[in-house]
């Protein structure tokens, strides 16, 4: 019989995601779990007694922390090579899209996803209903950009029925490829239909693509103003892909309220940013990935080397600015997907402290994707957490060397490390899919 409260006992260390203050680092605690939520965090009971309804898991080597929340995430993306683009759009992506889900809860420790262009509602459902392992996901399914822009990539041969290689239309997702405004209302109102939690727009022209100039405009005032327009309208948020200085302007005064990559933002920006409401999602980790990626053109290995030249000041200004960081790993280069913890690593490299990058990751995310019960370890949270062997939430870095012990997820376990708490693993998931149409 299943115990009905589990009791991480005298936890070494624990961070409850609350915010980036010591106040919100316990030690010699208890955290109680039930029903895949959070009973309780009280200090440590020595005479809590395991029982038929009580487990009492001895927790006193362990570093405790809420699941991690990306909110710059691609799991359809694996890289962006001429094969990697074509596997994407072939019959197969589903396979990939599994695995890389797989490893983003399990080895990532990523509990919640914002995926912010190419999931479709298909995938997030299959998540939902076990048939996938991996993080609940918000979801963008499109990344918006004009003709030419980000999200283009036809290629100069687009003129003699050359393919969209990358987020080309599917079912469950419109083509990412729109221009004027009236377009763009009508397929905000597409993509909102087929699902989406947020919309994604390219408010400057990006790195990775391969024939936009970083100083030139993608979409125009009058487009961006109606694309946020249209998706007040239905209710969720605009995210925006900003590198250069005009594109984050543009998406600040045209109503977006994640600012993303944000290269070139300086004081003033982050001052009016600031005003606005506004949030930043850096994604500091693949601007130095990039810095090592082989087998980029001259093009855009340029334009990786100049953004990533400036990024971290960038992140400066957003933090003494006082604005709302949070964390994505933007995860499209090979090896990224299942190493999100990164994202911490390098956001304290570009001079948040220890506790800001965690808050980054966990509770201040939360509300701002609309999964406000989960990111921080509370009395009636989802039971998102963490169990490490090593201080991580003093240097992620350790995550690297093999600190991860367990990934729980809504109170059930997903890498096997500790007895005691309910598992569930790839076979569990199959079964679950597939047992009751094999015995009918």
């Amino acid at each position: 019989m299943a115990k009905t409260e589990i009791i991480l006992s005298n936890v070494k260390k624990l961070y409850d995601g609350s915010s980036h203050d010591t106040s919100s680092i316990h030690q010699g605690c208890d955290l109680h779990l039930t029903d895949g939520k959070i009973k309780k965090l009280r200090p440590h009971d020595p005479e809590a007694r395991a029982s038929a309804e009580i487990d009492v898991i001895d927790a006193s080597s362990w570093y405790v922390t809420p699941g991690l929340i990306d909110c710059h995430g691609h799991v359809t993306v694996f890289g962006l090579s001429q094969e990697d683009l074509e596997a994407s759009e072939s019959a197969s992506s589903y396979v990939y899209v599994e695995k890389i889900l797989w490893r983003t809860l399990v080895d990532g420790g990523v509990t919640t996803l914002r995926d912010v262009g190419g999931a479709t509602h298909m995938m997030k459902r299959l998540v939902d209903e076990g048939v996938f392992i991996g993080p609940r996901m918000k979801i963008a399914i499109c990344m918006l950009s004009t003709t030419g822009g980000h999200a283009d990539f036809l290629g100069p041969d687009r003129c003699h029925g050359e393919l969209q290689k990358f987020w080309g239309p599917a079912p469950g997702r419109p083509s990412s490829v729109v221009d004027g405004p009236w377009e763009c209302r009508k397929r905000v109102r597409e993509i909102v239909a087929c699902g989406a939690d947020l919309i994604k727009l390219c408010t400057s022209p990006g790195v990775a693509s391969p024939s936009d100039h970083l100083e030139n405009q993608d979409f125009s005032a009058e487009e961006i103003e109606a694309i946020c327009t249209e998706a007040e309208a239905r209710g969720v948020k605009v995210a925006a892909h900003a590198h250069s200085q005009s594109g984050i302007t543009l998406a600040i005064e045209h109503g977006v309220h994640d600012i993303q990559h944000v290269s070139w933002m300086d004081e003033r920006l982050v001052e009016r940013a600031h005003e606005k409401g506004c949030t930043v999602t850096p994604t500091s980790w693949t601007m130095a990935v990039l810095q090592t990626t082989p087998d980029l053109s001259d093009f855009v290995r340029d334009k990786a080397k100049r953004a990533y030249d400036v990024h971290a000041q960038a992140v400066q200004h957003a933090r003494a600015g006082g604005l709302k960081i949070l964390m994505g790993t933007d995860g499209v280069w090979p090896g990224m997907h299942g190493r999100n913890w990164m994202e911490l690593v390098h956001l304290m490299r570009e001079g948040l402290t220890a506790l800001e990058a965690w808050y980054a990751a966990t509770g201040a995310p939360a509300t701002e994707i609309g999964q406000d019960d989960t990111g921080v370890l509370k009395e009636g949270m989802r039971a998102d957490l963490l169990v490490c062997t090593d201080d991580v939430i003093d240097d992620p870095t350790r995550f690297d060397h093999g600190a991860l012990l367990e990934v729980v997820k809504d109170g059930v376990a997903y890498r096997g490390g500790i007895d005691g708490l309910p598992q569930r693993s790839f076979r569990d998931s199959v079964h679950d899919a597939i047992g009751p149409v094999l015995e009918d």
